[in-house]
């Protein structure tokens, strides 16, 4: 691979859309772009960081912002390639930098607009993907609203971030009370999703593009998205998988044994999360949370364009695999050769 690669982390707010904000999450990932950077460097790629020597315990040594000046800063240093580790929207600033003959790797910024929670859940809807059953609560309506949805349920942002600001709320007064928390503390925005509660085993699976891959030491041509192991969930709070910024994911996450992943249950799940990801025409993974009912049947429940990609690679951070990390290790592939088989996937617009 002779790709220069620089890695970007998000350095503002996204802009509100529709009276939703998407929050930023501290360090704006640049934990795991400078995870990302080092594993690479460490293996002979050609990183290009904002100094020359960084220091594996600086984060923001290794990466660069996804600003405009940043983005300048990364192609005077060189780099060719954008590894887009940040959260993107259309017009988002990679934009301007599309016809510069560069690569990239991650999401086209204008699909990753699209796909808020309830615009996805009712696309995977409208084409025979099970979703749970679910309706938008506004600030507006909170003196009064009538609640098609029967009780327990989860109330989630529709532009939130993993399981932060996600509750369980079992009656009306719960309800009540979560709304009127959510809506003052306006990090989320004015707009909410009430979601049918899954009492089920919970499973993540990353769902990675089509495309040419290495695995088991054979290149092999995927010509459509496919699924890695799905990974099973556990240790949950109050019906919640906690937040791997607070937990790492070591901790409570376990991929499925060999007769589970066989299962009539999980082989289902499996195809619906592949057509997810020819519906959405990702470039990169996604990661989708999916959950039982009481029978079994899995449900696409929270579809993520950018899964987290934080790794084992600094000194310091030796427990910090992701979800898909856990996945990728089950066919094979250590941090490295994930992160190689992403750099395959790079694209041109």
């Amino acid at each position: 691979m002779t790709n220069k690669i620089a890695i970007l982390y998000q350095a503002k707010l996204p802009p509100i859309k529709n009276g939703i904000q998407k929050p930023m999450k501290p360090g704006g990932y640049s934990d795991s772009g400078a995870d990302i950077a080092y594993e690479l460097k460490k293996n002979g790629i050609h990183i290009i960081t904002p100094i020359e020597n960084p220091d594996n315990n600086i984060d923001l040594d290794w990466v660069f912002p996804d600003t405009k000046e940043g983005i300048e800063h990364a192609i005077s240093k060189g780099a060719d390639t954008f590894w887009l580790n940040t959260v993107l929207y259309k017009k988002h600033e990679i934009e301007h930098f599309f016809d510069k003959k560069l690569q990239f790797i991650g999401q086209l910024p204008e699909k990753v607009d699209i796909y808020d929670k309830y615009f996805t859940n009712e696309l995977l809807r409208k084409n025979q993907i099970p979703v749970p059953k679910s309706e938008l609560i506004t600030s507006k309506d909170l003196t009064e609203y009538k609640l098609s949805l029967n009780f327990p349920l989860v109330v989630k942002p529709i532009r939130g971030r993993g399981s932060q600001g996600v509750t369980l709320v079992k009656n009306q007064k719960e309800l009540d009370n979560s709304l009127r928390n959510i809506f003052s503390d306006k990090e989320y925005g004015d707009i909410v999703l009430l979601e049918q509660y899954l009492n089920g085993q919970e499973i993540t699976i990353t769902v990675m593009p089509s495309g040419t891959y290495v695995i088991n030491h054979n290149e092999t041509k995927l010509e459509t998205p496919w699924c890695l192991p799905a990974v099973k969930r556990f240790n949950h709070k109050d019906g919640i998988a906690p937040y791997n910024g607070n937990i790492a994911v070591i901790n409570n996450s376990l991929v499925l044994n060999d007769a589970e992943l066989k299962s009539k249950e999980i082989l289902e799940v499996y195809s619906h999360c592949q057509k997810a990801g020819e519906l959405l025409q990702i470039n990169a993974p996604i990661r989708i949370d999916c959950r039982a009912d009481e029978n079994g049947k899995y449900y696409l429940f929270d579809l993520n364009m950018k899964p987290n990609m934080t790794g084992p690679s600094r000194p310091q951070r030796q427990n910090q695999d992701s979800l898909t990390l856990l996945s990728a290790r089950k066919i094979g592939w250590n941090y490295f050769e994930l992160l190689k088989n992403m750099i395959r996937q790079s694209w041109i617009v």
